[in-house]
C-alpha cells in the first residue's frame, strides 16, 4: 500500500508540474512569443524552396 501511495505521489507531482507549466506558457504567450523570434529563419528556409508556378 506504501508503494502504491508513494507512486501515485509522484504522479500527481508531475501533472501539477506539467500544469503550472503549459498554464505559464499561456499566460504569457510563449508559444507565439517563440514562433515570432524563429519565423525569419522559417521564412528564409521556405523561401529557398523551387515552386511550380503553372497554372
Amino acid at each position: 500500500m506504501s508503494t502504491f501511495l508513494h507512486v501515485l505521489k509522484i504522479i500527481v507531482i508531475v501533472i501539477a508540474i506539467l500544469f503550472g507549466v503549459t498554464f505559464t506558457v499561456y499566460i504569457f504567450n510563449l508559444d507565439m512569443k517563440l514562433t515570432a523570434a524563429i519565423e525569419p529563419w522559417l521564412l528564409k528556409h521556405y523561401d529557398k524552396i523551387d515552386r511550380d508556378q503553372h497554372l
